[in-house]
């Protein structure tokens, strides 16, 4: 396959919804319900966020977190089937790890399914010692952040009355 036209990006502002949702569609047995909405949350609230292009196709997606000195994260790396054995999906996850906010903390976490022996080709190991996940259904009392009527409005969202 004739790759002279894959572009790598890392503006999110050129990010297709629909084209994102349906490579998750496509490839992402895991991303098949996400909603354009949800997507646009996700990638608003993520950086970096790389995407793979043979020319207007998008063909690659992945998004990391950071606080850009202890911890990140990398997510949703998903390449389109016809474009995988290429070394794209390693250039992605590469583009991802060299961003400034991720190239310099102690450690990056990626969690995966079926995928371990292509990520330990770029330097991931297993991590037995971090196995804990919520699944965000435990009832947890929601603390204030200051907008009930009784309570003085707080003008900082990291302030909150407990």
């Amino acid at each position: 396959m004739d790759c002279s036209n894959i572009q790598f990006s890392l503006q999110k502002s050129k990010i297709d919804y629909e084209q994102l949702q349906m490579l998750f569609n496509r490839v992402a047995f895991w991303g098949r319900e996400r909603t354009i909405q949800d997507l646009k949350t996700a990638v608003s609230n993520s950086n970096p966020v790389v995407t793979v292009w043979d020319g207007k196709k998008m063909i690659g997606f992945c998004r990391g977190t950071s606080d850009g000195i202890y911890r990140a994260t990398i997510w949703d790396v998903v390449i389109l089937k016809e474009y995988q054995g290429l070394g794209l999906g390693r250039k992605l996850v590469e583009t991802a790890l060299s961003h400034p906010l991720i190239s310099q903390v102690e450690r990056v976490y990626l969690m995966t399914t079926y995928q371990q022996k292509f990520y330990q080709k770029i330097g991931f190991q297993e991590n037995k010692s971090t196995t804990m996940v919520l699944q965000n259904t435990y009832d947890i009392n929601p603390i204030s952040l200051g907008d009930s009527p009784t309570e003085e409005k707080s003008k900082v969202l990291d302030t909150a009355v407990v």
